[in-house]
């Protein structure tokens, strides 16, 4: 018998980085699916995380607030998808609890004693140096880098003179190119997005670094940045030019990730979707996601089978996606002749595309656009940032109509195939530096969205 999460079964679906799953728990969820009567499943992947027990409680409590919400008519399983992705072991652990009881209808929020994401404590940047156990979670999250990993952490762990400044840069560079899953975007223009445009070649190293410095300062993190960006300092004159690289390593990282999440919703999940659809025609999928987990469930679209028509997938609710603003767009409005990554992916939703997003998320509207972006100091290039390179969970989907997020209960102009943008700013509104809001999705108003769209609740009709 399957797991439970309020009262709805649950299975768990483990997929390697290459989009392997694991074939008895899919074997398994079908055939107990089946046995159960399921006539939905919610599939929802995780961001970037890949503790299983930091997976678990999101699950546990943004599907257990949806679990009461659902309608007596529907038998609902839940599906919790592991694939490998990872928190660095000195940022914030996302607490994924739910939001406090509120009046019926009005907006939750926290109380904080009146703190808000503007007027929070800053926090340390800290020593820049690598820990030899976060060396070795990122040997094994990306083993083709190993060697440059390695000289990174000797370069963090002794002063900063302007020679390895730039040194850093190259190995940033190496590092890219040698762990690339070659699935991107599209969004820097480099080849086959192996690198980023904080890596492009034009990049100046002291530059990049500084720029990342800045955005942590913006995100509430205090950088001792001394020097930073000037080469006539030695030692501790550059220190802060450290953390800059470090933060950069960091988003170069989650940037691979991100690539990484592709390439499991397209060569995994989507497949997975269509086998179940192959085995269990009637049961209607609901995909969720939040962060990169959104790009897993988003990409899943393109790797269903052309032969699901109608397609399964009756709905799509992407919670803080950490991708380009741009990705579902027909026509780019800075190179109309390309569209987004994944135009026209809409049309394999038989149902709403939903785009939850929040002006309080750092991670995705101050980190994200300096990582994509090509690196510029002055201010053109640091607003064209914040348009250009910007972040759906930062701004929603170019293009898309935009709604507030209202309470449960609430009403959204849902359409077969239409892409929707919901405001949730009012109600995703705290967290931790660096992150910001990034990770305050465990809310009713959020599940009601996906009960709405996926047409899930008493009195809405499959």
């Amino acid at each position: 018998m399957p797991e439970s999460i309020g009262g709805n079964p649950f299975w768990e679906l483990s997929f390697d980085r290459d989009g392997d799953v694991d074939g008895v728990a899919a074997q398994t969820l079908t055939a107990e699916a089946g046995e159960a009567g399921i006539t939905d499943l919610v599939v929802f992947s995780h961001g970037w995380n890949n503790d299983r027990a930091v997976a678990r409680r999101l699950y546990d409590n943004w599907l257990g607030l949806l679990a009461p919400q659902l309608g007596d008519d529907r038998r609902v399983g839940f599906v919790g998808v592991l694939w490998p992705s990872e928190l660095w072991s000195d940022g914030p652990i996302p607490d994924f609890e739910p939001a406090p009881a509120t009046d019926a209808g009005g907006p939750s929020g926290w109380d904080d004693g009146g703190a808000s994401l503007d007027t929070r404590a800053t926090v340390p940047a800290g020593d820049p140096a690598l820990d030899a156990a976060q060396l070795a979670v990122l040997g094994s999250l990306f083993p083709a880098g190993r060697s440059e990993l390695q000289r990174i952490a000797e370069l963090l762990a002794t002063p900063p003179d302007p020679g390895a400044v730039g040194e850093m840069l190259a190995l940033l560079r190496s590092f890219a190119l040698a762990t690339s899953s070659g699935f991107d975007d599209g969004e820097s223009g480099a080849d086959a997005g192996a690198l980023p445009g904080m890596l492009g070649a034009d990049a100046d190293p002291a530059t990049v670094f500084e720029d990342f410095v800045t955005a942590l300062s913006e995100c509430g993190v205090e950088v001792d940045a001394e020097g930073v960006g000037g080469a006539a300092g030695l030692g501790d004159a550059l220190r802060g030019v450290w953390n800059g690289a470090k933060e950069a390593l960091r988003q170069l990282t989650y940037w691979q990730m991100k690539n990484r999440a592709g390439v499991v919703g397209l060569r995994g999940l989507g497949p997975l979707v269509g086998d179940v659809h192959d085995r269990l025609p009637g049961v209607r999928v609901h995909l969720v996601g939040h962060s990169f987990g959104c790009r897993v469930v988003s990409f899943a679209l393109a790797g269903l089978p052309d032969t699901a028509d109608p397609s399964p997938v009756k709905s799509v609710t992407l919670l803080q996606p950490a991708f380009s603003a741009f990705a579902f767009a027909d026509r780019l409005p800075f190179d109309p002749a390309r569209g987004g990554a994944l135009a026209g992916s809409t049309a394999r939703v038989d149902g709403p595309l939903t785009v939850c997003f929040s002006s309080h998320d750092d991670a995705l509207g101050v980190l994200y656009p300096i990582a994509s972006a090509v690196s510029g100091c002055d201010a053109a290039a640091a607003e064209d940032r914040r348009t250009r390179w910007s972040a759906l969970g930062a701004v929603g989907a170019y293009g898309a109509p935009t709604e507030v997020l209202g309470g449960v209960g609430a009403d959204y102009p849902f359409a077969a195939g239409g892409l929707l943008n919901v405001d949730a700013s009012a109600v995703v509104a705290h967290g931790r530096p660096p992150a910001g809001a990034h990770s305050d999705i465990v809310h009713p108003e959020l599940t009601w969205v996906l009960v709405r769209a996926g047409r899930l609740g008493a009195a809405l009709p499959a």
